[in-house]
């Protein structure tokens, strides 16, 4: 198509004259909500994994739009975070600034898109207008005990100089600049996510979501079934948790986490300095690096010992870094016979190794009978569980009880590009949170922020200065900003209502559209994001804002479009694709097509653009084919032939498989090509089935069929369950008079195409080869008969 950029930029500015893709909260229509993970503005253009993202989740969009939904599809930027601010680091421009240009500039490029965004439903987290809510949100949080302040040991990351939450830790080092993390005593903010851990685990039942992805949080948040047992040492006592209480009389040993508040207490002198040494070499290891199985077990003896509650027998006490204080009690009991961690330890360090489950080899792991177990033996795993549990409560030594991996959410952050935290400090009051009439908290623009370990608000003497709201004495403010995940965890709410300045949104609204019908969004975010936007939604539920349960109804993960050499893109690599160019040269809907046509959605793969002018030569072969329409009449074939189509590309769509569908189309485009003069109809349905994928191009051809403005506004083909139903019969085949095989054939194929079937059966092959054909007669429905020489 000739001037194809100046074509598509007249379309985008009539959709946006006509305001087509205006929602109506009161329209009747069934209202559909499809949202993808806005994006985040650090850098200046869109790169290719935002077409992939938005514009290939957009034909989605626009098919349930051409189906008759009330589709709320709107766009907004995620726009706080450490990206801006070591932009500004490195730059000197600072991180309003540039967040503000990027988000200019990016807003350009996803209209260039074509997609049917909403923007009068536009949000970007960075302003006050939303941040205002945000802060809110925590007041809430704080108001119900979801939100509290701790010293507790965190993650911190040298190079950002910021506190990570766990999820932001892999494999022991940042998710963001990969510097290897270090431990920290720190007083934080926190979310009490732990208090849904058996709903967030539980309703992951009912939602359409992919199950690598339920796996993913399944084992983050970590169900266990077991018990706390009591042991004591010298004046003091400590808890263990335990799945495997029937095991306890195998018992040989304890271990406290180096940071356990007994750690030190227990320690008989002699043993002081060695055990403060390992607390320091603890201290900087990760809690990935510390219970990684490749990682060699280490321990230092405290000289202190416990008493195994069951048998009254003294076990040494060690300190260990396997053993997390934010997993269970921060102190565990070893059965080195029937662990295999405990065993390599108990090896190590010469410890006792009592069996008591009747086994040839150890450690022994499965069910058996048990033995050495007083009481117990003679019992299965199961039953001596219980039995030990029993015992435990009856005897007040412990108690049956529910374990979670799951830890509550650290949000302080010692950055200065996020929402300030509204809580101020009084001498005399405490703790006391930001008056919702003072809200924002506005981040002030002038801030030293160059990374130094301290928050860079404690710079800022105006900020940090103010008066208690209770009893008007000098305060300080909280210095600390959000984690920026805090923004990102209700923004689906804000969408509904981004122009409201009363409140965070009505709830009528939310509860009228709510939840999203469709989410799409990369992986990576299973254990963060997720995770964290199904805690807020459970935790305004039950404040009474929402009436739903869930955010998300249905998820789906895009694949990752790679460089040319099958590396994750990055600027460093230099293997980063551009859009730009090929957008210029062929146009959005080109691009848009082959990122559908080339990938599938779900896996994507490596970058090539090879296939670019084939797509492109596909739509030039439609614009011809649009020249050769005649007036309307009916032609069987191509009936089955559409129906057909119809009936494919609305079942592959349903499953985000856009690569097959749009091969679909182009069967039926072939089909259409048979003809010098093709009837209207059937080159309006090809637009129709088209309009979606290429917006632009099918709304240009549309009008050149002399069709009314728009051909988005139509409805998507449907298809006549009757014509997709393919009629056979069975026939007969003689070669020379004899019956040689029996050949399947439909309804309403053609003599050359049942020629053609026959003379591909294998028997027929056998009888045909090197002969001449002398005659092929076909008798309707009965047999066909061949006669060779």
């Amino acid at each position: 198509m000739e001037n194809i950029t100046k074509i598509e930029k007249k379309w985008r500015n009539k959709w946006e004259e006509e305001n087509i893709y205006k929602f109506e909260f009161d329209d009747k229509k069934e209202k559909l909500y499809c949202l993808e993970m806005f994006s985040y503005p650090s850098g200046a253009n869109l790169h290719m994994g935002h077409w992939w993202n938005y514009g290939v989740t957009d034909t989605w969009a626009r098919l349930k739009r051409m189906q008759g939904y009330n589709v709320f599809h709107p766009m907004g930027f995620d726009a706080f975070g450490l990206p801006a601010e070591n932009y500004a680091i490195k730059t000197g421009i600072h991180p309003k600034d540039s967040t503000n240009q990027n988000i200019k500039t990016m807003k350009k490029q996803l209209k260039n898109i074509g997609a049917t965004y909403d923007w009068d439903y536009e949000i970007n987290t960075s302003s006050p207008e939303y941040y205002k809510w945000t802060q809110w949100m925590f007041l809430k949080l704080y108001e119900n005990n979801l939100a509290y302040k701790k010293e507790a040991p965190v993650n911190w990351c040298s190079s950002c100089n910021t506190v990570l939450a766990n999820e932001q830790v892999i494999n022991g080092e940042c998710d963001r600049c990969q510097t290897t993390i270090e431990r920290k005593e720190m007083s934080q903010w926190f979310f009490k996510i732990t208090d849904y851990a058996e709903e967030l685990l539980t309703s992951l039942d009912k939602l359409d979501w992919p199950d690598a992805t339920k796996v993913l949080q399944r084992n983050w948040i970590g169900k266990s079934e077991g018990a706390f047992v009591n042991f004591k040492v010298d004046d003091y006592s400590f808890k263990v948790f335990t799945t495997r209480s029937d095991t306890l009389f195998g018992v040989t040993y304890c271990v406290l986490s180096p940071e356990h508040e007994l750690a030190l207490k227990i320690t008989k002198p002699e043993y002081i300095e060695a055990v403060k040494k390992y607390q320091k070499e603890a201290s900087i290891q990760s809690e990935i690096e510390r219970t990684s199985t490749l990682k060699e077990k280490t321990g230092v003896f405290t000289g202190a010992y416990a008493i195994n509650p069951v048998n009254n027998k003294k076990v040494p006490i060690y300190i260990a870094d396997y053993v997390l204080s934010t997993y269970g009690t921060g102190a565990v009991m070893a059965v080195p016979a029937h662990d295999e961690r405990d065993y390599e330890f108990a090896k190590k360090y010469n410890l006792d190794i009592i069996p008591v489950i009747e086994s040839d080899t150890l450690p022994f792991m499965e069910d058996g009978k048990h033995i050495n177990s007083e009481f117990l033996n003679g019992l299965n795993n199961i039953d001596a569980i219980n039995k030990m549990n029993n015992y435990l409560k009856d005897n007040n030594l412990g108690e049956k009880t529910t374990n979670y991996r799951l830890r509550d959410w650290l949000v302080s952050r010692q950055r200065y590009w996020g929402s300030p935290i509204p809580i101020i400090y009084c001498e005399t009051c405490g703790i006391v949170p930001v008056p919702e009439k003072d809200l924002p908290v506005v981040l002030p623009y002038d801030v030293e922020f160059t990374p130094d370990g301290e928050s860079p608000l404690a710079k800022s003497d105006e900020f940090v200065n103010c008066k208690c709201p209770l009893c008007n004495k000098d305060a300080k403010r909280e210095v600390d900003t959000l984690d920026t995940f805090v923004c990102s965890s209700w923004y689906f709410l804000r969408f509904l209502d981004a122009n409201n300045n009363n409140e965070p949104f009505n709830k009528e609204r939310i509860n009228k559209i709510m939840p999203v019908d469709k989410y799409v969004g990369g992986i990576e975010h299973a254990c963060m994001h997720l995770l964290y936007a199904r805690f807020f939604t459970k935790a305004l539920r039950d404040m009474g804002y929402l009436n739903f349960d869930e955010p998300f109804k249905s998820l789906v993960h895009q694949g990752i479009i790679l460089g040319p050499d099958g590396e994750k893109m990055s600027k460093s690599r230099g293997n980063t694709v551009t859009p730009d160019p090929i957008v210029e040269k062929y146009g959005s809907d080109i691009l848009r097509n082959y990122l559908m046509f080339g990938f599938n959605y779900i896996d994507g793969g490596p970058w090539t653009d090879d296939g670019i002018t084939s797509i492109n030569r596909f739509y030039k072969r439609v614009e011809r084919l649009i020249d050769k329409h005649s007036q309307d009449k009916e032609i069987e074939k191509l009936e089955k032939v559409l129906h057909k189509t119809i009936k494919s590309v609305l079942e592959d769509l349903e499953e985000f498989q856009f690569n097959t569908s749009i091969a679909r189309i182009m069967e039926y485009t072939n089909a259409l090509s048979k003809y010098e003069e093709i009837p209207k109809y059937y080159l309006e349905q090809l637009l129709l089935l088209l309009a979606p994928f290429a917006p632009h191009i099918t709304e240009e051809l549309w009008s050149r069929l002399g069709n009314d403005f728009s051909i988005h506004n139509m409805n998507y083909p449907t298809y006549d369950a009757s014509k997709v139903i393919e009629n056979t019969f069975e026939i007969g085949v003689q070669v020379n008079g004899k019956l040689r095989a029996s050949v399947n054939i439909t309804d309403n194929i053609s003599d050359e195409e049942i020629k053609e079937e026959v003379l591909k059966h294998e028997n027929i092959i056998k009888y045909t080869k090197d002969k001449e054909i002398i005659k092929f007669i076909i008798v309707p429905k009965k047999i066909v008969s061949i006669v060779v020489k």
